[in-house]
């Protein structure tokens, strides 16, 4: 695991090449290495997981092709004895080794070969001009962000959209529909960030450019299950095997393995196949106090069953507000789920425990149905009701009426044309092929959960060093969650059915029994008057403040505190927490630092109002 980074038919000084590798050091603290020729640059922050003493990048040093690598390969043994069957040297057993000789051997479609999780960048020197060569994974656990300038063909790139900050000229303009998209979307959507000229690289994409040409980018297919996969119990234990599978090939690496248990289904299934390989160690996070969805008593019976090691990590509420900076600032850009905090602090925790390595219960509920959005859309559909404003409204961090009321008449008219989702994006999700389940599941999948689950997840593993392993994004598991059919996944108003038949008999009753609750901060308590975060959010969203940008309507949130004043809502709560983590965002990264009697410069380069000394 490290993160990667670099720029193609460009220049870019030595300090940059080092500003970016700083901004990112924190995911790949073990060893920092670049590769440079006229017109483009290589380089590698290293966090060593597999061969603690090899794994050099970038990878073919001394060839004509050379690769850098953030993520891990799982199917590593297998090709590297079928490489050097056919003649290839691979120096070492790190699995990014593989790389060079795997294009070698196959060429552009190499990556088509790779089990696992990544994001990397390949130059080929062999042709009359050098040739880059980027790919994702699947499914996006491994996020590239891209600044692709057209009018002059050149690229930069990185693992973290800090760290691409760091090259010159980056990041001058907000995206105007920006808040929009994150209020209605909880991030922004897609392959889009908050930035109008920053966008992050498709999961499943490999995008192939030539010095001074055009880039051709590639979508490999996604995999699918060998048939329909049959009802009752074969369908458990198909689920059941796999899934044990996956889980065992994650656990392997040459430092310390940890498991995040949330005590809810997903987390602890992991969890119980983990157990059976031996000894593991249990890591879940609570908050000092009393708070609702408290959930370390599941998490803890679900470590004894398992013979576990558990660590019961807590954070104190005082904390949050320093929490959040860091949260954010890490992200780069807004993410309304307040679970981010905990993922934050809980990551931080394992690490300072000596684990490199954790693997998480995450993408479950995507793969095999288990939202309460899926489920009330789904039976809304077969009952011949509207049922895609109400799902619409269940994916955002404000409902749009609500968002309506809290824009400026200005910044309505602005959103209206320029919608939150693509065009194209919203047309398939509503009238799609197949059933509305299956095409909401292709929308979790494939657009919602690259950017709102997996570069959160990523981001804030690696912010400690800590490399985050997901077993339900597995790709034999995506293709057996995504070969089930609707009634496998939800009926009778139970989600994730075939998953919980696959559990029976692994998991606590208590836990298999207990009703569906969020992973997350219970915002809706802790923000309330009296509170460090609500002091917090008073101060960053007050109305002056709000008024500079012309967006929101100062007395609209003024009346959201009020109401969660006197009657303390979930969706009022929620609101607010996003607004919260929008300022904080806007004053790490877009808020221009003033010194008295000086103009200071706005990140988009013109000079603001003096201010009187």
């Amino acid at each position: 695991m490290c993160r990667i980074f670099g720029y193609f038919n460009a220049a870019a000084t030595p300090h940059e090449m080092r500003a970016v590798a700083a901004l990112q050091r924190h995911g790949g603290p073990d060893a920092t290495r670049t590769a440079r020729a006229p017109g483009w640059g290589l380089g590698s922050n290293r966090l060593a997981v597999v061969d603690l003493d090899g794994g050099e990048q970038p990878y073919g040093r001394g060839g004509r092709v050379r690769v850098v690598f953030n993520g891990e390969i799982y199917n590593h043994e297998e090709l590297r004895a079928r490489l050097v069957a056919r003649g290839h040297d691979i120096p070492d057993r790190c699995d990014g080794s593989v790389l060079p000789a795997l294009y070698l051997e196959y060429g552009e479609e190499f990556a088509d070969h790779l089990d696992g999780m990544y994001a990397l960048a390949l130059i080929d020197e062999r042709g009359p001009v050098p040739r880059l060569l980027l790919a994702t994974d699947h499914i996006g656990m491994k996020p590239l962000y891209l600044r692709w300038d057209a009018a002059d063909r050149s690229l930069r790139f990185s693992s973290e959209l800090p760290a691409l900050l760091g090259f010159s000229g980056i990041g001058a303009r907000v995206r105007e529909s920006a808040l929009d998209a994150y209020l209605a979307t909880r991030t922004p959507f897609g392959t889009r960030t908050v930035y109008e000229d920053v966008d992050v690289l498709q999961p499943g994409t490999t995008w192939v450019c030539e010095l001074g040409g055009t880039p051709r980018v590639r979508r490999r297919p996604a995999d699918g299950a060998e048939g329909p996969v049959p009802d009752g119990f074969s369908a458990a234990r198909r689920v059941r095997r796999t899934l044990r599978t996956e889980v065992g090939r994650l656990l392997v690496a040459d430092v310390p393995v940890a498991l995040i248990t949330s005590g809810g289904l997903d987390s602890s299934l992991v969890t119980a196949f983990a157990a059976e390989q031996g000894p593991v160690d249990t890591f879940n996070i609570a908050y000092r106090g009393a708070w609702p969805f408290d959930e370390r008593h599941f998490a803890r019976e679900v470590a004894e069953r398992a013979g576990a090691a558990h660590h019961q990590v807590e954070i104190d509420p005082a904390d949050f507000p320093a929490l959040l900076q860091d949260t954010v600032w890490h992200l780069g850009q807004p993410n309304a789920d307040p679970i981010a905090l905990s993922t934050y602090a809980l990551f931080r925790a394992v690490r300072e425990a000596g684990f490199t390595v954790a693997l998480t219960g995450d993408a479950a509920d995507e793969v095999f149905g288990g939202y309460e959005r899926m489920r009330v859309a789904a039976e809304r559909s077969a009952a011949g009701e509207e049922w895609s404003a109400g799902y619409l409204d269940a994916l955002s961090a404000a409902p749009a009426a609500l968002r309506a009321r809290l824009y400026t008449a200005d910044y309505r008219a602005h959103v209206a044309a320029d919608p939150a989702l693509p065009a194209g994006v919203l047309a398939e999700l509503l009238h799609g092929p197949g059933t509305v389940l299956d095409r909401i599941t292709r929308f979790e999948l494939e657009q919602r959960l690259p950017a709102y689950h997996l570069r959160r997840v990523d981001h804030l593993s690696m912010a400690s060093s800590v490399e985050a392993r997901v077993p339900f994004c597995q790709r034999s598991v995506v293709a057996l969650g995504r070969a089930l059919a609707d009634h496998q996944r939800i009926q009778g108003g139970q989600v994730k059915r075939t998953l919980y038949a696959a559990a029976a008999g692994l998991l606590p009753e208590r836990v298999l029994a207990r009703p569906k609750q969020p992973f997350t901060l219970p915002v809706t308590a802790m923000l309330r008057p009296g509170t460090s975060l609500w002091e917090h959010a008073r101060d960053l969203l007050a109305a002056d403040r709000l008024a500079e940008r012309g967006q929101l309507d100062g007395a609209a949130v003024e009346a959201l505190f009020t109401a969660q004043a006197e009657r303390p809502d979930d969706g009022a709560a929620l609101a607010l927490w996003a607004l919260l983590a929008y300022e904080v965002w806007h004053e790490q990264f877009r808020r221009p630092v003033t010194l008295p009697g000086i103009a200071p410069v706005a990140p988009d380069g013109r000079r603001t109002l003096a201010v009187a000394a």
